[in-house]
């Protein structure tokens, strides 16, 4: 089993004993930090979190919830969601700041809780300093029951993130959609397998040829896109003589 913590997050092997794997015990730890933090920095009562499709994410997915709510923070859910989307909501909502459930490119045992500030951008050093310091005192306080946090979810944002990608000024829809491209993409069985077939749909790619498009959690290859986990598409590609390829992690921050 496995425990990394760091500036950035934490990342652990699901299972094992508290401190040496990413159990609940150190789930429910390292969120209360986090949103006592959030919270007394920011004086906002919100946070958004979304999650990739690996195995663990429902789990985690209950277990941050309930603990933000527990500390009288309110939760914004976009549910299976990539972490650029989460990181355009948070400020979008105005919230304190969000997590990503999700362990990046790293195989189905391991999760993470990846932290943001309230632009939507990964905390600081010196934030992580403090989110790391306060865990370990176990320096937070939860609400009482009058205060609880409310959850609400809101399945809307990879709609408005493909919105934002169609309105930026370099993006050429009709371009695009005039030269008749013919993609093949590999999603690895997550949340890449809803939202790049949607997008490319968006810019007007007619022809795309789907591996592992079903976000059920199941990698079926290790989820780094490096070259010597890419042959399938490789193989697609040219059998379909696709003009590209594209291959995303399960969170879909690495092409």
């Amino acid at each position: 089993m496995s425990l990394i913590k760091s500036i950035s997050g934490i990342r652990g092997t699901i299972g094992g004993e508290a401190g040496e794997g990413l159990t609940p015990i150190d789930i429910v730890k390292f969120t209360s930090a986090y949103g006592s933090w959030a919270v007394k920095k920011t004086g906002i009562n919100k946070i958004v979190i979304g999650r990739d499709a690996r195995l663990s994410g429902s789990m985690v997915n209950n277990l941050v919830t309930g603990t933000l709510q527990g500390l009288g923070i309110d939760v914004i859910d976009l549910g299976l969601s990539t972490t650029p989307t989460v990181e355009i909501a948070v400020p979008m909502e105005e919230a304190a700041g969000g997590i990503i459930l999700t362990a990046s490119h790293n195989p189905k045992q391991w999760n993470a809780l990846k932290l943001l500030n309230d632009k939507g951008e990964f905390i600081s050093d010196a934030d992580g300093k403090q989110v790391l310091e306060i865990a370990e005192k176990s320096a937070f306080t939860y609400a009482d029951v009058d205060s609880l946090g409310k959850v609400s979810y809101d399945d809307s944002y990879l709609q408005k993130h493909i919105d934002a990608v169609l309105n930026l000024p370099l993006v050429d829809k009709d371009a695009i959609k005039q030269a008749n491209f013919k993609i093949a993409i590999d999603c690895v069985n997550s949340t890449g397998g809803i939202f790049v077939p949607a997008l490319l749909k968006a810019l007007g790619v007619e022809t795309i040829y789907e591996l592992y498009t079903e976000p059920n959690g199941h990698f079926p290859h290790n989820p780094e896109p490096l070259p010597e986990n890419l042959t399938e598409i490789a193989k697609v590609v040219k059998e379909k003589q696709a003009d590209l390829g594209i291959v995303t992690d399960p969170d879909v921050d690495r092409l």
